[in-house]
């Protein structure tokens, strides 16, 4: 049948037929190593392994086949890369396991302060850190040679369609052209545009560099990269404040992401809300200086200064789309943000054009993803595979003092998709064990599932912060891929003493499941299911981990059932928090109450 689509065509073919080589045996055990494909026939276009009869004609259906069947082999290269980020390098490692000639360009800029390699008499700590970094882009390099990759240090730009201009250090340029191009050029640290900010504050690339410790520092900026830099110094012992314009962590759950700085500022971090720099001056030449911040508010007039030894700088990043002649060849570019616009293969306006990585449009600007990205645009675009990258389950960590992972929608995003009555969030405080020892407060670590109620309760939210949320993360998104519910949840045993125990098995299967059931089938309306107050029970001792009172019932209203109206120990309106009748006393010891799990 295979032979019969080809002659269709009018193209020819070579026939290998195992059963008449001597060989043969020997030839189909590398060809089940290099395809991972056992039956016959292994049909190649191109060089490119398309599969078996059926994916064949799959590809044929699907206009993929002739594609391959009109590579032009008239180009230096079947791919080319600019741009040597995470999503770059294994989109071009792929290509070239897939036995394409490709070729990987990177240049970097140094910004105003630095990044480039420079000698510097550095502390222990960032000398370590330097040298750890030397080494990851030693790798990426001999990981690149062994590939067969071509890897140029020089600036890509391009001239004309599918040709380039490749200027290295020194000015030297050098002309190359390519089937095809991914652009992975990254992005680099936004400027305020007030006075002194390129002059005197550093940036998020150059903070490990400093040959100095910073001292007082101001963060300018809400991102997670600005909450990582702040954490990371307030947790050397540095006084550290924040700056933020509006929201923080703009983007992820914003319930969650005020409970990451109620995290921060327990440990010292200071948060200035809706204010901005307009000016920083240097006070005092040094390692470090001093400098004088001065900033308005976003909502009004007040203006205020600040002194602090450094300003760093983590207010965004811009895509570094800019000057490599994209509109040279009609790569549509937002104007605003720098970004492309791409499909859901990655392909720009231009077909030839791909993009992976922090350049793309409204995309998760994680590594990991990246990486995944580039790594499926290359078996798409060599070998004849269909899978496309998953961009909404894709997990990820802020790594502030006090972690905090997800994956999935933020619950704002999922109101907005699913609306508000198709969902059922489910909610918990917890106490890692190690924490009971040091009495640290049992009210910070916190873990949320949001489920849509109408897909059998399947899990399209998760959240969690708390001591090493990456790791509990990182098993949630695989179970969220094979569509995790929140009755498997409840029917996952937890693992003891773990942070992951409360978070999957113990918190969403017990605490979450019967509290479900007291305060809806039993109409328990008791306070004890929201966070600290004036109702107080007995029980707190016995479970510490988050059966607690009403006091701060107001902040967790979006939460509540609608049924849960009233404390049925303390009398409080639970919705609006207003106190009611003290008749908890004789209430709290009630047989007829219903316990929390202890």
């Amino acid at each position: 049948m295979v032979k019969e689509l080809f002659s269709s065509l009018g193209v020819d073919c070579n026939i290998l037929e195992l059963d008449q080589v001597d060989d043969g045996a020997s030839v189909q055990e590398v060809l089940s190593e290099i395809t991972n494909q056992r039956t016959v026939p292994n049909i190649f276009v191109n060089k490119v392994h398309v599969g078996g009869c059926d994916r064949t004609f799959q590809a044929h259906q699907s206009g993929l086949l002739q594609k391959l069947l009109q590579e032009d082999p008239a180009y230096d290269y079947d791919l080319i890369v600019i741009g040597g980020g995470s999503g770059g390098l294994s989109c071009a490692q792929e290509a070239a396991a897939l036995g394409r000639r490709v070729m990987v360009l990177d240049l970097v800029v140094p910004s105003p302060q630095g990044t480039s390699w420079v000698k510097h008499n550095w502390e222990t700590m960032t000398e370590a850190i330097q040298k750890h970094v030397g080494s990851l882009n030693w790798s990426y390099r001999r990981a690149l040679r062994e590939k067969a990759v071509a890897y140029v240090n020089s600036y890509g730009e391009f001239v004309e369609h599918h040709k380039i201009k490749a200027t290295d250090g020194k000015g030297q340029e050098t002309y190359y052209t390519a089937a095809k191009f991914v652009i992975a050029t990254g992005e680099r640290p936004r400027y305020l545009g007030i006075q002194g900010d390129k002059e005197y504050c550093i940036t998020s690339d150059d903070l490990f560099s400093l040959p100095y410790c910073p001292g007082a520092t101001l963060v300018v900026g809400a991102s997670s990269v600005a909450l990582e830099c702040a954490g990371f110094l307030a947790g050397l012992g540095l006084e550290v404040t924040v700056m933020v314009r509006s929201q923080l962590l703009r983007g992820f759950d914003q319930e969650m992401a005020e409970k990451v700085a109620s995290s921060m500022q327990q440990i010292g971090v200071r948060f200035l809300r809706k204010f901005v720099p307009v000016e920083v001056q240097q006070l005092e030449r040094g390692s470090p200086g001093k400098l004088k911040v001065v900033a308005k508010s976003t909502e009004g007039t007040e203006m205020i200064e600040g002194l602090y030894n450094t300003v760093l700088l983590a207010i965004g990043r811009d895509s570094c789309t800019k000057k490599i002649g994209l509109e040279k060849i009609g790569v549509k570019v937002n104007e605003k943000t720098g970004k492309i616009p791409v499909n859901d293969v990655e392909q720009s306006s231009v077909p030839y054009v791909y993009a992976v990585g922090d350049v793309v449009e409204g995309k998760p600007e994680l590594t990991p993803v990246a990486v995944q990205a580039g790594r499926l645009l290359a078996r798409r675009l060599f070998g004849g595979r269909l899978e496309k990258c998953d961009y909404i389950n894709a997990p990820t960590v802020v790594f502030t003092p006090l972690e905090y992972g997800c994956c999935g929608y933020a619950e704002e995003k999922a109101v907005e998709v699913y609306r508000k009555e198709n969902l059922e969030v489910y909610h918990t405080l917890f106490w890692p064990l190690e924490w009971t020892v040091a009495c640290r407060d049992s009210n910070t670590c916190y873990a949320k599932i949001i489920c849509s109620k109408f897909d059998n309760d399947r899990v399209i939210g998760f959240h969690v912060l708390g001591p090493k949320a990456g790791e509990i993360t990182q098993g949630f998104a695989a179970a969220m891929k094979c569509g995790l519910t929140k009755q498997l949840l409840d029917d996952t045993i937890g693992i003891h003493p773990t942070c992951a125990q409360d978070d999957v098995g113990v918190t969403f299967r017990m605490w979450f499941l019967r509290a479900e059931l007291q305060y809806r089938q039993l109409s328990v309306n008791s306070c004890r299911f929201l966070p600290v107050g004036r109702c107080s029970p007995p029980w707190r001792s016995r479970s510490p981990r988050g059966w607690t009172s009403c006091r701060r019932a107001a902040e967790a209203k979006p939460l509540l059932s609608r049924s849960l109206s009233r404390c049925r120990f303390c009398e409080d309106d639970v919705l609006s928090g207003k106190p009611g009748d003290s008749v908890g006393a004789r209430r709290r010891d009630s047989s007829s109450a219903v316990h929390p799990p202890g």
